[in-house]
């Protein structure tokens, strides 16, 4: 049961993902996670570097795709000035809204990776659909109230993969 919790990759942030490493290993869209994932999840809008990171993608040939458990409004402020698909209300970690995205974008799920700062609804709804996961840290150190209490929940998981040697990476007790 643990195993579907734990990432292919973990990062400090979404821009030490190696876009040259996704093309090696055949990536070629992302889906991804809005809320302290992107942006803190109190931030309207994308910052200067988020958008030179969505540039970067796109010249590389990488097709992005937002899936949160947002909802509408806010994904859609978010997403629509810089022409990103996106699926709101998407209840992960059920795999539909990730499955979805990828028909969008006509791709296979070996193609696709899926990035996101929760344990327990990104990288959980990631696994079980069948995609490689790459796990963030939160952009932010505070949350939102439903987030607050995954959490509580995910540090039990953090420390409970750790005691049994199923992760390594430094400070994962202190991630959240």
């Amino acid at each position: 049961m643990l195993k579907q919790f734990i990432p292919d990759q973990y990062v400090k942030s979404v821009f030490e993902i190696s876009v040259e490493q996704l093309k090696e290993q055949g990536v070629k869209g992302i889906i991804t996670d809005l809320d302290n994932t992107l942006v803190e999840w109190d931030r309207a809008d994308a910052t200067e570097r988020l958008i030179e990171w969505f540039d970067l993608l796109r010249a590389q040939g990488f097709q992005i795709v937002i899936v949160s458990n947002n909802n509408e409004k806010r994904v859609k402020h978010f997403a629509d000035p810089h022409k990103i698909t996106f699926i709101h209300s998407a209840r992960k970690p059920l795999s539909k809204a990730f499955k979805t995205a990828c028909k969008l974008m006509n791709l296979k799920r070996e193609e696709t990776v899926v990035i996101g700062d929760q344990l327990l609804t990104d990288i959980l709804g990631g696994n079980r659909a069948g995609f490689q996961t790459i796990l963030v840290v939160p952009v932010a150190q505070t949350d939102g109230f439903l987030t607050k209490f995954n959490r509580r929940i995910e540090r039990r998981v953090f420390h409970t993969m750790k005691k049994r040697g199923l992760i390594e990476w430094e400070n994962s007790d202190e991630k959240n």
